[in-house]
C-alpha cells in the first residue's frame, strides 16, 4: 500500500478496480445539496442509456476516499468531479467530459478547444452563484429505486 494512502480510500480503490475492471464506468462526484447539482444529475441519468456514470455526493465518505486516493482537495464543493480512466477531472474538462457520453449533447465536446481559462471562468460564475439561483437542499439526494444502483453510498467492497 503506498504511503500516506487511507485504508479506506485503498479499500475503495479495491472496489471500484473490481466493479470496473476494463473503465465500463465513470464515477460523478457532485455536490448533493445543490438544487442545480441534483438536476443535472437527472439529465445525466436522463441521457446516459448505457448507464456508463455512476454517482456520488461530493460530502459522502466515498468521495473522501477517492480523493484521498487522487491527493486531491476539495474543500468548497465548488465542481464537479469526474473520475475516469483512472484519472481525476474537475470544472469544465469534467462537464465536457460527462457530456460527451451524453444521448445528443457529444458535440459539446468539441467545446474542449476553448482555453480551459475561458471555459472555467464560466463554469465558476455558475458554480459560485449556483446556491443563490437554484437554491439548496438540507440532505444529500436520494436516488429512485430504479437509479439506485448507480449510486455508490459506502467504502465498504460488499456494496
Amino acid at each position: 500500500m503506498r504511503r500516506g494512502r487511507t485504508d479506506k480510500a485503498h479499500i475503495l480503490h479495491l472496489r471500484h478496480v473490481e466493479m470496473n475492471p476494463k473503465n465500463e464506468f465513470s464515477l460523478v462526484l457532485f455536490d448533493g445539496v445543490c438544487n442545480f447539482c441534483n438536476a443535472s444529475i437527472n439529465f445525466v441519468i436522463d441521457h446516459d442509456p448505457g448507464q456508463r456514470f455512476r454517482f456520488a455526493a461530493l460530502q459522502s465518505e466515498v468521495a473522501e476516499a477517492y480523493l484521498a486516493k487522487f491527493d486531491h482537495k476539495n474543500g468548497n464543493l465548488d465542481s464537479v468531479l469526474l473520475i475516469e480512466g483512472g484519472r481525476i477531472y474537475e470544472k469544465s474538462d469534467a462537464a465536457l467530459r460527462i457530456a460527451r457520453h451524453l444521448r445528443g449533447w457529444q458535440w459539446a465536446w468539441a467545446l474542449r478547444f476553448v482555453p480551459r481559462f475561458f471555459r472555467d471562468a464560466i463554469y465558476g460564475l455558475v458554480a459560485r452563484n449556483r446556491y443563490a439561483i437554484f437554491g439548496k437542499t438540507n440532505t444529500c439526494r436520494m436516488p429512485t429505486p430504479a437509479d439506485s444502483h448507480r449510486f455508490i453510498f459506502t467504502t465498504t467492497p460488499n456494496q
